[in-house]
């Protein structure tokens, strides 16, 4: 059986990493692996690669970045090309980015079997590009990797069910777990930039509905300043926020900002903040994970396990003074005790899916 996995962003090289080590072990599974070049930089691409012991892409499309038609149609007609040459049995698309559009919507087009991992996540916001990437991914897929029982509620709502939908647990778990301890060894991250266990706070900020509105971005970047004033923040600033403060003309005084970080470093950072403020989904997890409570700066999450355990917090970016009193207040803070995201064999199930299913 030969299995094309498609990829092109940070979160996607991290789940990817867990489940194309079990594919290797498998007999039976031939993986091909294209990367979009949907993230071009170096620390967020090649340094993943190399960290995670991912095997080179077969094919490295370059694309970049760009509006999300463009970005997506350029996407969908290389992958069109490299199925056409291939001849897969299944596409496996991670996610919700337009990589994972395109990705869908080129095999489906071929009458290629889709295996989605992640299926069956909402935030229930269609103004999140996200959102509209993982619907439609969702509804032409033919096996559907859902991370949560919350995720299989949703497909179920949308008439997806059956054997098709299956539970699976969360492929970053399963990466946590593996890394964890290697990021321990290796990373030197915290020496390097001077920083105590627990005494300081982890931001990212990447999101378009962030980035682009002046007025939240100018919000956050005040109320981290402020809480900066009294407790450390260290941002590894991604290229889209960076561009987006210089637009607005600000400095982001009194938070720290340093380049983007290579996977075991990130861990390093995640494990030992006192708090995480994050908009991204996949630092929210990672917190949760290494027992860190995070602050989630949006209007919604499609995590609500971890808001209804009382691990992540969300805060909308309108209003500094009360961003600045809330990332105060979940420092030091604890949720409850439990294992929403299965039991660390994610990956092991994703190909067991894919074997049975055939």
């Amino acid at each position: 059986m030969k299995c094309l996995t498609v990829v092109g962003a940070r979160p996607q090289f991290i789940k990817a990493a867990a489940v194309s080590r079990r594919i290797n072990s498998c007999a039976d599974i031939q993986e091909i692996m294209l990367h979009t070049g949907q993230h071009y930089d170096s620390n967020m691409s090649d340094v993943f690669f190399t960290e995670l012991g991912i095997p080179a892409p077969n094919y490295h499309l370059g694309i970049g970045s760009g509006r999300h038609g463009a970005q997506t149609g350029e996407m969908l007609a290389a992958i069109e090309e490299a199925l056409l040459k291939e001849k897969p049995d299944w596409v496996m698309i991670y996610g919700d980015t337009n990589s994972t559009l395109a990705g869908a919507i080129a095999a489906a087009k071929l009458y290629t079997p889709v295996a989605h991992v992640e299926a069956g996540l909402r935030s229930f916001n269609r103004r999140m590009p996200e959102e509209v990437n993982r619907i439609l991914a969702d509804h032409v897929s033919s096996l559907l990797l859902a991370p949560t029982e919350t995720a299989v509620e949703n497909l179920a709502r949308e008439g997806i069910t059956g054997s098709k939908v299956i539970n699976v647990g969360d492929v970053m778990y399963d990466a946590a777990i593996y890394f964890g301890d290697r990021a321990e060894q290796t990373s030197r991250v915290l020496d390097s930039l001077g920083l105590a266990r627990s005494g300081y706070i982890l931001a990212t900020i990447h999101r378009a509905e962030n980035t682009d509105d002046p007025v939240r971005l100018a919000a956050i970047f005040k109320a981290l300043a402020e809480v900066g004033c009294d407790y450390p923040v260290v941002m590894p600033l991604h290229p889209r926020t960076k561009s987006a403060l210089q637009a607005i003309g600000c400095s982001a005084e009194d938070v720290r900002l340093i380049d983007p970080q290579g996977y075991l470093d990130m861990v390093m950072l995640e494990k030992h903040a006192a708090l995480v403020v994050t908009d991204s989904g996949g630092v929210q997890k990672e917190a949760f994970f290494h027992g860190v409570p995070c602050v989630t700066l949006r209007d919604e999450t499609e995590w609500v396990e971890l808001v209804d355990l009382g691990w992540n917090r969300l805060l909308p970016p309108s209003n500094a003074e009360r961003l600045r009193e809330g990332i105060l207040a979940a420092i030091g803070s604890k949720g409850q005790v439990a294992q929403p995201y299965g039991d660390g064999d994610a990956s092991g199930k994703i190909v067991d899916a894919l074997v049975g299913f055939a």
